[in-house]
């Protein structure tokens, strides 16, 4: 594994370069199997990987084998590619990037250039998703959609677009409709797609690709209604009903109210491929809810102190955290907030759903070369700016607010993924 994770660290310097000439010639090499593969694709601002989750965990409790693409990864590289949840291991890993790599040079002379670090994941997960004959894939977009290296899925079951906001500004624009025009790339002829967007400007946009492609469009908003019913200390409950189908009462094992908007998402993409023909009932989709499992998002990590840790790592997120913890607000006496997010994410937007809050701030540095200036986001807090400490280890981050949690707190950090994934480790040890 240790020269695996050194190929995939020469790979980071050909950094984000989107196009499909790349990942097609690199799939063709290895003759292409993602044409043999069944394909839920779904792109999205955020909820990707949780919509995805639930969807895999319902087909799980059918019986599928559900192979699962998802980036990035909170603690190891062989997360990013899974079978029924569990990850490749590190020997198939390593094997599988040998194969792969085996074709750089055929990449290189073809395109003129080499393939990037997201690109080689992609067909890594390919190839093994073919090898192990899996009946259905869910391959989350990295970036984008329209040529990301992931659109090389030419007829997918269905299509999911879960939102779309402002990110990613450099590489897919600075407006909405611009943003929802690349990823409504992942659209293809006369294949249905979903969407939980509410915003008429990206719907606007969206429906008009379905068109274009006689694809049946499908909004989670106008198809789907559902009610909070209770929040419990592990998930919460809340009824359901789509045009199809009356859900009644479901419990989801993923806390707040966002997670709602993602299982109502998956079960409508569930519910299409039902008529498809996929063999899935009412009971498989309550066990598949009542066990889903999706780590750093609304993760409690520890307990007496309370820690809580969740990936709201752009506004979007950041915004989905705050309307979380201010219903919950009542329950504790302090929040502590521990937070690092990467230079290119817009951090003053960020703060400003979250700064009114809490109560005492610790800025650190997230673990990646996309930190930049880390300590700027303390001058963004102006509720608490006289409980603002700036720690760039984040180790002595989370042992200086451990310190500061008292009964009845809550220590909540926030942020980067890669961040999230070392919280993760440091708890778990």
């Amino acid at each position: 594994m240790e020269e695996a994770l050194r190929v995939l660290e020469y790979l980071t310097k050909f950094g984000i370069n989107l196009g499909l000439e790349r990942i097609k010639a690199l799939l063709h090499q290895l003759d292409n199997p993602q044409k043999f593969l069944k394909v839920i694709h779904i792109a999205g601002t955020n909820g990707k990987g949780s919509t995805g989750a639930i969807i895999s965990a319902v087909l799980q409790t059918v019986g599928y084998r559900v192979g699962a693409f998802t980036s990035p990864h909170l603690v190891s590289y062989t997360e990013r590619i899974s079978i029924n949840g569990v990850p490749i291991t590190e020997k198939e890993f390593a094997a599988l990037l040998s194969v792969v790599a085996s074709s750089f040079q055929k990449v290189q002379d073809a395109t003129g250039e080499n393939p990037t670090e997201f690109e080689v994941l992609t067909a890594m997960a390919l190839l093994y998703f073919h090898i192990q004959q899996v009946d259905i894939v869910i391959l989350e977009v990295g970036m984008g959609g329209d040529i990301d290296s992931t659109n090389v899925i030419s007829a997918p079951l269905l299509s999911v677009i879960t939102n779309v906001s402002i990110e990613h500004k450099e590489y897919l624009g600075a407006s909405l409709p611009e943003i929802a025009e690349k990823k409504s790339g992942i659209i293809k002829a006369q294949r249905p797609v979903i969407t939980a967007s509410n915003n008429e400007a990206v719907l606007a946009v969206l429906s008009q690709k379905a068109r274009d492609n006689k694809s049946e469009f499908h909004e989670v908003y106008r198809e789907m209604r559902w009610s909070l019913e209770e929040e419990t200390s592990d998930g919460q409950t809340f009824k359901l009903q789509s045009t199809q189908q009356e859900y009644g009462s479901l419990y989801l094992s993923l806390r707040g109210e966002h997670q709602v908007v993602n299982a109502a998402t998956a079960l409508l993409a569930l519910e299409v491929l039902v008529t498809l023909g996929w063999r899935i009932t009412l009971e498989d989709i309550r066990a598949g809810l009542s066990v889903v499992r999706w780590p750093g998002r609304l993760e409690v990590v520890n307990t007496e102190p309370l820690v809580l840790i969740d990936s709201a790592h752009n506004p979007a997120g950041m915004e989905v955290l705050a309307n979380w913890l201010r219903k919950q607000r009542p329950k504790f006496k302090n929040v502590i907030f521990v937070i690092g997010m990467l230079a290119d994410k817009d951090r003053a937007a960020s703060v400003r759903y979250i700064d009114e809050l809490v109560d005492k701030v610790i800025i650190t540095k997230p673990p990646s070369s996309r930190a930049g200036d880390f300590e700027e986001m303390s001058s963004y807090f102006t509720k608490t700016k006289e409980n603002i400490i700036v720690i760039e280890s984040l180790y002595a981050a989370l042992e200086t607010a451990m310190g500061y949690a008292k009964k009845g707190d809550i220590l909540l950090v926030a942020g980067s993924i890669y961040l999230i994934g070392e919280v993760r480790r440091y708890f778990q040890k």
